[in-house]
Protein backbone atom coordinates (compact mmCIF):
# COMPACT_ATOMS: atom_id res chain seq x y z
CA UNK A 1 0.00 0.00 0.00
CA UNK A 2 1.35 3.42 -0.98
CA UNK A 3 1.65 5.77 2.01
CA UNK A 4 1.56 9.49 1.30
CA UNK A 5 1.81 12.51 3.57
CA UNK A 6 0.36 15.65 1.99
CA UNK A 7 1.38 18.95 3.58
CA UNK A 8 -0.94 21.85 2.74
CA UNK A 9 -0.86 25.53 3.77
CA UNK A 10 -2.92 26.22 6.86
CA UNK A 11 -3.30 29.92 6.03
CA UNK A 12 -5.47 29.48 2.91
CA UNK A 13 -8.92 29.04 4.42
CA UNK A 14 -11.17 30.27 1.60
CA UNK A 15 -12.14 27.98 -1.23
CA UNK A 16 -9.37 28.06 -3.82
CA UNK A 17 -8.37 25.98 -6.80
CA UNK A 18 -5.40 24.62 -4.87
CA UNK A 19 -7.52 23.59 -1.89
CA UNK A 20 -10.11 21.91 -4.10
CA UNK A 21 -7.44 20.08 -6.12
CA UNK A 22 -5.76 18.83 -2.95
CA UNK A 23 -9.02 17.55 -1.47
CA UNK A 24 -10.14 15.83 -4.68
CA UNK A 25 -6.70 14.29 -5.17
CA UNK A 26 -6.73 12.87 -1.64
CA UNK A 27 -10.17 11.33 -2.18
CA UNK A 28 -9.02 9.82 -5.49
CA UNK A 29 -5.85 8.38 -3.98
CA UNK A 30 -7.78 6.84 -1.10
CA UNK A 31 -10.28 5.26 -3.50
CA UNK A 32 -7.30 3.63 -5.24
CA UNK A 33 -6.11 2.14 -1.94
CA UNK A 34 -3.42 4.67 -0.96
CA UNK A 35 -3.08 5.68 2.69
CA UNK A 36 -2.99 9.48 2.79
CA UNK A 37 -2.35 11.72 5.80
CA UNK A 38 -3.19 15.39 5.23
CA UNK A 39 -1.44 17.90 7.50
CA UNK A 40 -2.35 21.59 7.43
CA UNK A 41 0.96 23.33 8.17
CA UNK A 42 0.37 26.53 10.12
CA UNK A 43 2.24 29.59 8.98
CA UNK A 44 1.91 32.63 6.73
CA UNK A 45 3.10 30.67 3.71
CA UNK A 46 5.18 31.31 1.73
CA UNK A 47 6.50 33.96 4.16
CA UNK A 48 6.49 31.73 7.24
CA UNK A 49 8.46 32.39 10.42
CA UNK A 50 11.65 30.55 11.38
CA UNK A 51 9.71 28.57 14.00
CA UNK A 52 7.11 27.51 11.43
CA UNK A 53 9.82 26.47 9.01
CA UNK A 54 11.51 24.40 11.72
CA UNK A 55 8.24 22.59 12.35
CA UNK A 56 7.94 21.91 8.64
CA UNK A 57 11.51 20.59 8.63
CA UNK A 58 10.55 18.10 11.32
CA UNK A 59 7.56 16.93 9.29
CA UNK A 60 9.70 16.21 6.21
CA UNK A 61 12.67 14.70 8.07
CA UNK A 62 15.07 17.55 7.36
CA UNK A 63 16.88 17.18 10.69
CA UNK A 64 17.33 13.40 10.55
CA UNK A 65 20.76 13.32 8.94
CA UNK A 66 21.45 10.28 6.76
CA UNK A 67 18.55 8.36 8.27
CA UNK A 68 17.29 7.44 4.83
CA UNK A 69 13.75 7.62 3.44
CA UNK A 70 10.82 7.49 5.82
CA UNK A 71 7.85 5.14 5.50
CA UNK A 72 5.75 7.67 3.55
CA UNK A 73 6.30 9.77 0.46
CA UNK A 74 5.90 13.44 1.38
CA UNK A 75 4.14 15.80 -1.05
CA UNK A 76 4.29 19.52 -0.23
CA UNK A 77 1.87 22.04 -1.66
CA UNK A 78 3.99 24.46 -3.67
CA UNK A 79 2.94 27.44 -1.56
CA UNK A 80 4.61 25.78 1.43
CA UNK A 81 7.61 24.44 -0.45
CA UNK A 82 8.76 27.76 -1.91
CA UNK A 83 8.81 29.20 1.61
CA UNK A 84 11.22 26.55 2.90
CA UNK A 85 14.08 25.89 0.46
CA UNK A 86 16.59 25.28 3.27
CA UNK A 87 14.41 22.56 4.77
CA UNK A 88 13.87 20.84 1.42
CA UNK A 89 17.60 20.85 0.72
CA UNK A 90 18.30 19.30 4.12
CA UNK A 91 15.57 16.69 3.57
CA UNK A 92 17.18 15.77 0.25
CA UNK A 93 20.57 15.38 1.98
CA UNK A 94 18.88 13.10 4.54
CA UNK A 95 17.59 10.88 1.74
CA UNK A 96 13.91 11.76 2.19
CA UNK A 97 11.54 11.37 -0.76
CA UNK A 98 9.90 14.78 -0.93
CA UNK A 99 7.75 15.92 -3.84
CA UNK A 100 6.31 19.36 -4.59
CA UNK A 101 2.84 19.93 -6.02
CA UNK A 102 2.84 23.26 -7.89
CA UNK A 103 -0.55 24.85 -8.40
CA UNK A 104 0.82 28.27 -9.39
CA UNK A 105 4.47 29.23 -10.06
CA UNK A 106 5.86 32.18 -8.16
CA UNK A 107 4.88 35.39 -9.95
CA UNK A 108 7.65 37.21 -11.82
CA UNK A 109 6.71 40.35 -9.93
CA UNK A 110 7.53 38.68 -6.59
CA UNK A 111 11.21 39.59 -6.93
CA UNK A 112 14.53 37.82 -7.37
CA UNK A 113 14.65 36.38 -3.84
CA UNK A 114 11.26 34.68 -4.17
CA UNK A 115 12.15 33.25 -7.57
CA UNK A 116 15.45 31.94 -6.21
CA UNK A 117 13.66 30.29 -3.29
CA UNK A 118 11.32 28.60 -5.75
CA UNK A 119 14.23 27.35 -7.85
CA UNK A 120 16.11 25.99 -4.82
CA UNK A 121 13.03 24.25 -3.41
CA UNK A 122 12.09 22.59 -6.69
CA UNK A 123 15.64 21.50 -7.47
CA UNK A 124 15.89 19.89 -4.02
CA UNK A 125 12.62 17.97 -4.48
CA UNK A 126 12.52 14.32 -5.48
CA UNK A 127 10.04 15.35 -8.15
CA UNK A 128 7.77 18.22 -9.16
CA UNK A 129 4.15 17.77 -10.19
CA UNK A 130 2.29 20.68 -11.81
CA UNK A 131 -1.48 20.87 -11.97
CA UNK A 132 -1.44 22.41 -15.46
CA UNK A 133 0.63 22.39 -18.62
CA UNK A 134 0.84 26.19 -18.35
CA UNK A 135 2.52 25.96 -14.93
CA UNK A 136 4.97 23.32 -16.14
CA UNK A 137 5.90 25.46 -19.14
CA UNK A 138 6.59 28.46 -16.88
CA UNK A 139 8.93 26.35 -14.74
CA UNK A 140 10.65 24.98 -17.85
CA UNK A 141 11.29 28.53 -19.03
CA UNK A 142 12.99 29.12 -15.67
CA UNK A 143 15.34 26.19 -16.19
CA UNK A 144 13.31 23.63 -14.24
CA UNK A 145 12.33 21.11 -16.96
CA UNK A 146 11.79 18.19 -14.56
CA UNK A 147 8.19 19.21 -13.77
CA UNK A 148 5.51 16.67 -14.71
CA UNK A 149 1.79 17.35 -15.15
CA UNK A 150 -1.28 15.86 -13.43
CA UNK A 151 -4.28 17.77 -14.75
CA UNK A 152 -7.34 18.26 -12.55
CA UNK A 153 -10.35 16.04 -12.95
CA UNK A 154 -14.00 17.04 -12.94
CA UNK A 155 -16.94 15.92 -10.83
CA UNK A 156 -19.99 14.97 -12.92
CA UNK A 157 -22.76 17.54 -12.50
CA UNK A 158 -26.37 18.14 -13.45
CA UNK A 159 -27.07 20.05 -16.66
CA UNK A 160 -27.89 23.72 -16.04
CA UNK A 161 -31.34 24.87 -17.08
CA UNK A 162 -30.33 28.52 -17.45
CA UNK A 163 -32.51 31.59 -16.99
CA UNK A 164 -34.50 34.23 -18.81
CA UNK A 165 -33.15 36.86 -19.02
CA UNK A 166 -29.71 35.24 -19.40
CA UNK A 167 -27.78 34.91 -16.16
CA UNK A 168 -23.98 35.29 -15.90
CA UNK A 169 -21.83 33.94 -13.07
CA UNK A 170 -18.32 34.90 -11.97
CA UNK A 171 -17.20 32.18 -9.55
CA UNK A 172 -13.96 33.02 -7.75
CA UNK A 173 -12.77 34.56 -4.49
CA UNK A 174 -12.99 38.35 -4.70
CA UNK A 175 -9.34 39.18 -5.40
CA UNK A 176 -7.59 41.74 -7.62
CA UNK A 177 -6.01 39.01 -9.75
CA UNK A 178 -9.47 37.61 -10.55
CA UNK A 179 -10.37 41.05 -11.97
CA UNK A 180 -14.06 41.06 -11.10
CA UNK A 181 -13.98 44.86 -11.41
CA UNK A 182 -13.41 44.42 -15.14
CA UNK A 183 -16.62 42.40 -15.38
CA UNK A 184 -18.59 45.09 -13.52
CA UNK A 185 -17.20 47.83 -15.79
CA UNK A 186 -18.15 45.82 -18.87
CA UNK A 187 -21.64 45.03 -17.59
CA UNK A 188 -22.17 48.74 -16.87
CA UNK A 189 -21.99 49.28 -20.65
CA UNK A 190 -24.84 46.82 -21.22
CA UNK A 191 -27.67 48.40 -19.25
CA UNK A 192 -29.82 48.52 -22.40
CA UNK A 193 -29.81 44.71 -22.65
CA UNK A 194 -31.58 42.28 -20.32
CA UNK A 195 -29.35 40.12 -18.09
CA UNK A 196 -28.56 39.35 -14.46
CA UNK A 197 -25.24 38.39 -12.86
CA UNK A 198 -23.83 36.85 -9.68
CA UNK A 199 -20.34 37.18 -8.25
CA UNK A 200 -19.82 34.02 -6.22
CA UNK A 201 -16.76 33.93 -3.98
CA UNK A 202 -15.27 34.76 -0.62
CA UNK A 203 -15.29 38.44 0.34
CA UNK A 204 -12.83 37.73 3.17
CA UNK A 205 -9.73 36.89 1.13
CA UNK A 206 -9.21 40.60 0.39
CA UNK A 207 -11.88 42.67 2.21
CA UNK A 208 -10.66 45.96 0.71
CA UNK A 209 -11.08 44.66 -2.84
CA UNK A 210 -14.48 43.21 -1.98
CA UNK A 211 -15.59 46.64 -0.77
CA UNK A 212 -14.22 48.24 -3.94
CA UNK A 213 -16.22 45.79 -6.03
CA UNK A 214 -19.40 46.45 -4.08
CA UNK A 215 -18.89 50.19 -4.44
CA UNK A 216 -18.46 49.80 -8.22
CA UNK A 217 -21.75 47.91 -8.47
CA UNK A 218 -23.48 50.70 -6.56
CA UNK A 219 -21.78 53.53 -8.48
CA UNK A 220 -22.88 52.01 -11.79
CA UNK A 221 -26.45 51.53 -10.55
CA UNK A 222 -26.33 47.76 -11.00
CA UNK A 223 -27.74 46.76 -7.60
CA UNK A 224 -30.90 45.40 -9.17
CA UNK A 225 -29.01 43.17 -11.57
CA UNK A 226 -25.76 42.17 -9.86
CA UNK A 227 -25.59 40.12 -6.67
CA UNK A 228 -22.50 39.43 -4.56
CA UNK A 229 -23.36 36.13 -2.91
CA UNK A 230 -20.23 35.44 -0.86
CA UNK A 231 -18.73 31.97 -0.92
CA UNK A 232 -21.23 29.22 -1.74
CA UNK A 233 -20.98 25.44 -1.45
CA UNK A 234 -23.17 22.37 -1.75
CA UNK A 235 -26.80 22.88 -2.72
CA UNK A 236 -26.50 26.67 -2.74
CA UNK A 237 -23.68 26.57 -5.28
CA UNK A 238 -25.49 23.98 -7.39
CA UNK A 239 -28.57 26.21 -7.44
CA UNK A 240 -26.41 29.07 -8.75
CA UNK A 241 -24.96 26.87 -11.49
CA UNK A 242 -28.46 25.66 -12.41
CA UNK A 243 -29.62 29.20 -13.29
CA UNK A 244 -26.43 30.20 -15.15
CA UNK A 245 -26.13 30.58 -18.92
CA UNK A 246 -22.55 31.87 -19.16
CA UNK A 247 -19.64 32.01 -16.71
CA UNK A 248 -16.59 34.26 -16.75
CA UNK A 249 -13.05 33.75 -15.44
CA UNK A 250 -11.08 36.91 -16.22
CA UNK A 251 -8.00 36.29 -14.03
CA UNK A 252 -4.91 38.22 -15.03
CA UNK A 253 -2.84 35.13 -14.17
CA UNK A 254 -4.33 31.65 -13.90
CA UNK A 255 -2.52 28.32 -13.92
CA UNK A 256 -5.63 26.36 -14.91
CA UNK A 257 -8.95 27.50 -13.47
CA UNK A 258 -10.93 24.49 -12.30
CA UNK A 259 -14.07 26.60 -12.19
CA UNK A 260 -13.92 26.52 -16.00
CA UNK A 261 -14.24 22.74 -16.15
CA UNK A 262 -16.81 22.87 -13.35
CA UNK A 263 -18.85 25.20 -15.53
CA UNK A 264 -18.48 22.90 -18.54
CA UNK A 265 -19.56 19.93 -16.41
CA UNK A 266 -22.91 21.75 -16.11
CA UNK A 267 -23.02 22.44 -19.86
CA UNK A 268 -22.30 26.15 -19.36
CA UNK A 269 -19.93 27.95 -21.79
CA UNK A 270 -17.16 30.14 -20.40
CA UNK A 271 -15.33 33.37 -21.26
CA UNK A 272 -11.68 33.37 -20.15
CA UNK A 273 -8.69 35.67 -20.59
CA UNK A 274 -6.32 34.63 -23.39
CA UNK A 275 -2.73 33.90 -22.44
CA UNK A 276 -3.61 32.20 -19.14
CA UNK A 277 -3.88 28.55 -18.16
CA UNK A 278 -7.66 28.92 -18.20
CA UNK A 279 -7.51 28.39 -21.98
CA UNK A 280 -6.22 24.85 -21.34
CA UNK A 281 -9.17 24.25 -19.02
CA UNK A 282 -11.60 25.56 -21.64
CA UNK A 283 -10.16 23.11 -24.19
CA UNK A 284 -10.40 20.09 -21.86
CA UNK A 285 -13.47 18.74 -23.63
CA UNK A 286 -11.33 17.97 -26.68
CA UNK A 287 -13.62 19.61 -29.25
CA UNK A 288 -12.33 20.16 -32.79
CA UNK A 289 -13.38 22.06 -35.88
CA UNK A 290 -13.74 20.31 -39.22
CA UNK A 291 -10.19 21.42 -40.07
CA UNK A 292 -8.85 19.85 -36.87
CA UNK A 293 -8.38 23.10 -34.95
CA UNK A 294 -9.79 23.61 -31.46
CA UNK A 295 -13.44 24.59 -31.01
CA UNK A 296 -13.86 26.31 -27.67
CA UNK A 297 -17.12 26.12 -25.69
CA UNK A 298 -17.00 29.87 -25.16
CA UNK A 299 -14.13 32.20 -25.98
CA UNK A 300 -10.63 33.25 -24.92
CA UNK A 301 -10.38 37.05 -25.03
CA UNK A 302 -7.25 39.18 -25.25
CA UNK A 303 -7.79 41.62 -22.39
CA UNK A 304 -4.71 43.64 -21.43
CA UNK A 305 -4.41 43.88 -17.64
CA UNK A 306 -5.20 47.47 -16.71
CA UNK A 307 -5.89 48.40 -20.31
CA UNK A 308 -8.53 51.12 -20.74
CA UNK A 309 -9.92 49.31 -23.75
CA UNK A 310 -10.54 46.04 -21.89
CA UNK A 311 -14.04 46.82 -20.49
CA UNK A 312 -15.20 47.82 -23.97
CA UNK A 313 -13.72 44.68 -25.54
CA UNK A 314 -15.41 42.46 -22.99
CA UNK A 315 -18.69 44.36 -23.27
CA UNK A 316 -18.64 43.94 -27.04
CA UNK A 317 -18.31 40.16 -26.82
CA UNK A 318 -20.97 39.94 -24.12
CA UNK A 319 -23.33 42.11 -26.18
CA UNK A 320 -22.90 39.83 -29.18
CA UNK A 321 -23.64 36.79 -27.00
CA UNK A 322 -26.66 38.45 -25.40
CA UNK A 323 -28.20 39.81 -28.61
CA UNK A 324 -27.49 36.98 -31.07
CA UNK A 325 -29.42 33.76 -30.31
CA UNK A 326 -27.26 31.85 -32.82
CA UNK A 327 -24.10 32.72 -30.88
CA UNK A 328 -25.68 31.70 -27.59
CA UNK A 329 -26.86 28.42 -29.07
CA UNK A 330 -23.50 27.57 -30.66
CA UNK A 331 -21.62 28.21 -27.41
CA UNK A 332 -24.18 26.24 -25.44
CA UNK A 333 -24.02 23.31 -27.89
CA UNK A 334 -20.23 23.25 -27.70
CA UNK A 335 -20.35 23.27 -23.89
CA UNK A 336 -22.84 20.41 -23.90
CA UNK A 337 -20.55 18.42 -26.18
CA UNK A 338 -17.46 19.23 -24.10
CA UNK A 339 -19.34 18.07 -20.99
CA UNK A 340 -19.15 14.46 -22.15
CA UNK A 341 -15.38 14.48 -22.69
CA UNK A 342 -14.12 15.81 -19.36
CA UNK A 343 -11.71 13.63 -17.32
CA UNK A 344 -12.47 12.43 -13.78
CA UNK A 345 -10.42 12.70 -10.58
CA UNK A 346 -9.61 9.00 -10.59
CA UNK A 347 -7.43 9.65 -13.63
CA UNK A 348 -5.64 12.46 -11.79
CA UNK A 349 -4.94 10.19 -8.81
CA UNK A 350 -3.68 7.38 -11.07
CA UNK A 351 -1.37 9.83 -12.80
CA UNK A 352 0.11 11.00 -9.48
CA UNK A 353 0.65 7.42 -8.30
CA UNK A 354 2.35 6.57 -11.59
CA UNK A 355 4.70 9.55 -11.24
CA UNK A 356 5.61 8.60 -7.67
CA UNK A 357 6.28 5.01 -8.80
CA UNK A 358 8.81 6.22 -11.37
CA UNK A 359 11.12 7.26 -8.49
CA UNK A 360 10.77 4.09 -6.39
Amino acid sequence: MRRIRLLVPGNIRHSSGGNVYNARLVAGLQELGAEVDVIAVEGNWPAASARERRRLGTLIGAWESDRGPGPAVVILDGLVAVGAPDELELAATSGQQTWVLVHMPVAETSGAAALENEARALRAASGVICTSTWAASVLAERGLPQARVALPGVVAAAQAAGSRPPHLAVVAALLPNKDQLLAVEALAQLKDVEWTASFVGSDRADPAYAQELLAAVTDHGLQGRVRLTGELAGAALEAEWARTDLSLLLSRAEAFGMVVTESLAHGIPVLVRAGTGAVEALDMGGLAMADGGPRLPGAALTLPAGGRESPGLLAGVLRRWLEDPAVRESWRAAAMEARTGLPDWSGTARRVLALLAERD
